[in-house]
């Protein structure tokens, strides 16, 4: 059987390697070797973290009307990209977020948890998890029980406010947003490098977001299965509130496989749809 451990072996090796290299820039020059390289690494690694974000903000966007969903799909970018920037200048107090401890879960040792004492950033990681899921979960609801001449299902698609949407959009960003930065703490010290690599993964989302939200509406079961993506990210985020880590590689490898089955059912439908 083929252990997805030894697909993800790169990844998680760059991952290391970068973290390395992220110790190596202390005190370097921004043009370095080692500044240059942790920012490829950062930069690829804030794309690959972001992929879920872009998801989420592709399919709230279509709930504004038709006329705004570019507007409101391109604000949640640029908002998430100003939001992390905002807060890897307050770095030093994101990372105390983990320290700071809110409460302790009562049984101690004894529950089958990672951590009984919940921080300040679990407790972002937890809510954020619960309304992902319920968002990602409710969606699926919709699309499995909506029918054209239902006019409660009419009812359902009422366009959202611009505002609505992007205080969604927020929400979730801040929850991203504490998770990537804390990552790219962990990766260098020179702010200029972190920025950048922001900047740069963000710009790439923006070029991308549109087709991918293009695809998606075009595909119902393509987004099925971006909301089943976003319901994995939801357990993610709400099991690391808990300090039990899974290595986001095996989410991401599990996706792109069903992502590639899902795929190549269309070209099969596809092909019958041509040959009849």
């Amino acid at each position: 059987m083929l252990d997805p451990s030894t697909l993800l072996a790169p990844l998680l090796a760059a991952t290391e390697s970068a973290e390395a290299v992220g110790a190596a820039t202390e005190g370097a020059g921004l043009f370095s070797v080692a500044a240059l390289s942790a920012l490829l690494a950062l930069t690829a690694l804030e794309i690959v973290l972001g992929v879920d974000n872009v998801v989420f903000i592709a399919i709230l966007a279509e709930k504004v009307e038709a006329g705004k969903q570019v507007l409101a799909r391109n604000l949640g970018l640029v908002l998430a990209m100003v939001m992390r920037i905002g807060l890897l200048f307050l770095a030093s107090w994101v990372i105390t977020l983990e320290s700071t401890i809110v409460f302790t879960l009562p049984g101690g040792d004894a529950l089958p948890v990672g951590d009984p004492a919940i921080s300040v950033k679990d407790l972002i990681l937890l809510l954020g998890g619960g309304f992902l899921l319920t968002k990602a979960v409710l969606e699926i609801y919709h699309m499995a029980n909506a029918h054209p001449t239902d006019e409660r299902a009419k009812a359902t698609r009422v366009a959202s406010s611009l505002s609505a949407v992007l205080t969604q959009i927020i929400l979730l960003d801040l929850v991203f947003s504490v998770d990537s930065v804390i990552t790219a703490v962990g990766m260098t010290d020179q702010l200029p490098v972190m920025i950048t690599a922001v900047m740069i993964a963000v710009g790439v989302m923006l070029v991308f977001a549109g087709p991918l939200s293009a695809f998606v509406k075009r595909h119902p079961d393509i987004k099925v299965l971006a909301l089943a993506f976003l319901v994995l990210i939801g357990v993610l985020l709400t099991v690391e509130a808990f300090e039990a880590h899974v290595p986001r590689g095996y989410v991401y490898f599990a996706m792109a496989f069903a992502l590639a089955v899902d795929l190549v059912q269309m070209r099969v439908e596809a092909t019958k749809a041509r040959s009849h």
